[in-house]
């Protein structure tokens, strides 16, 4: 079914394929359709997976795209400003990447034409020690820097929650690794090398806006392992306030949660160095762990403009709050879990169960674990 009629409905809520967007899977397609599906009911909008035959007399359209979307397409579907859609519009593809969080080698290094140097100058304390390349040559001289402190991270700037990631602990062991990118590649997408972290806590921190409801969330990430034994990202068990940063700022907090909200915030405060860009959805994942040195250390590994792993849980919070304004806190959970054993809860809203045709049988479920109104002391 591609349209839910509601014949009060002020407007629609489109499901979006972003023009020239990476495939994705069709779990997470589908994840993507609950929520579109969930933003409607919020906004008393009708639903539609696209935007064939929706008529002039529709009202207002919302969009729900599976990426940031670039300022040019945003511009062609209306789009004039965050209340228009859930995600982000960004001016150019590399800004919609973790390509933006480190800075260039030196000044002779190779860039995009677009880059902006303001941005790493502000969120140099808010990330961890590393550099975006965009040459072989580069990533030599970057590698032989990082790697006098330590192994590095090597991580391809459009795969997302840890995937494609590789680790060098020599100079030799890098320029094997290098050789799986090609010049192309890295000319066109960048490779991001970073310091490497063990016992790594991932924690997701960010804002959300619809229809007037600001919220802050703040949670952790875990792990869990796919149909081939491999550890991949398995949930994000949120805690979601009213209030948006100043929420999340002024609550009582640990003081690596504190540290954590700090440094998403400045990345956040620092896209303003990137014209035309806005967002309704700002996600942020900070990673925090123990360098080779035996330093602890904390930063923003990257940031979502779009639909991500905690966005139903955010938005089964926002319905909440939309139905009591009472409530002002809900901690909430998004699930994946693989194979044939998985029993969700009979709370659990499923967006997904059955067997993808690229990672095999999965199901992607969210439950509201609590709701309050105040957070507790």
């Amino acid at each position: 079914m591609t349209q839910h009629r509601n014949d009060e409905a002020k407007g629609v809520v489109v499901e979006f394929r972003t023009p020239a967007c990476e495939p994705i899977h069709a779990h997470e397609r589908s994840v993507i359709g609950s929520v579109a599906r969930a933003i409607a009911r919020l906004k008393g909008f009708a639903f539609r997976e696209d935007l064939f035959g929706i008529g002039e007399g529709a009202g207002s359209l919302y969009f729900v795209p599976d990426d940031s979307l670039l300022t040019v397409d945003a511009a062609r579907l209306g789009i004039r400003g965050p209340e228009h859609l859930y995600g982000g519009v960004v001016p150019w593809p590399f800004v919609r990447t973790k390509a933006i969080t480190h800075p260039l080698v030196d000044e002779a290094a190779d860039r995009p034409n677009e880059w902006c140097k303001r941005f790493s100058e502000a969120t140099c304390k808010a990330v961890l020690p590393g550099y975006t390349v965009f040459s072989r040559a580069d990533a030599s001289r970057a590698a032989d820097r990082l790697l006098r402190r330590g192994r590095i991270r090597l991580k391809p700037p459009l795969l997302s929650r840890g995937s494609g990631q590789l680790v060098a602990t020599t100079p030799h062991h890098f320029e094997r690794l290098m050789e799986r990118f090609s010049s192309s590649d890295l000319e066109a997408c960048g490779l991001v090398l970073e310091a490497d972290l063990r016992g790594v806590v991932t924690s997701s921190i960010g804002v959300t806006e619809i229809d007037g409801i600001i919220v802050g969330y703040y949670g952790t990430q875990t792990t869990t392992l796919d149909n081939r034994g491999q550890a991949v990202y398995g949930a994000s068990h949120l805690t979601v306030m009213r209030g948006g940063w100043p929420a999340l700022e002024n609550s009582n907090h640990p003081s690596t949660l504190k540290l954590a909200i700090e440094q998403a915030k400045a990345y956040d405060a620092a896209m303003v160095t990137y014209p035309g860009f806005l967002a309704s959805r700002r996600n942020y994942d900070v990673g925090q762990g123990i360098d080779s040195s035996g330093a602890w250390r904390s930063g923003v590994l990257e940031a979502s403009w779009r639909v991500g792993g905690s966005s139903t849980a955010e938005l089964a919070a926002l319905e909440l709050m939309s139905k009591d304004a009472k409530v002002e806190v809900v901690r909430a959970s998004a699930i994946k879990e693989f194979g044939t054993d998985c029993r969700p809860p009979r709370t659990a809203e499923i967006h997904f169960q059955g067997d993808d045709p690229e990672e095999g049988l999965i199901t992607r479920y969210t439950v509201v674990r609590r709701a309050m109104r105040s957070l507790p002391s």
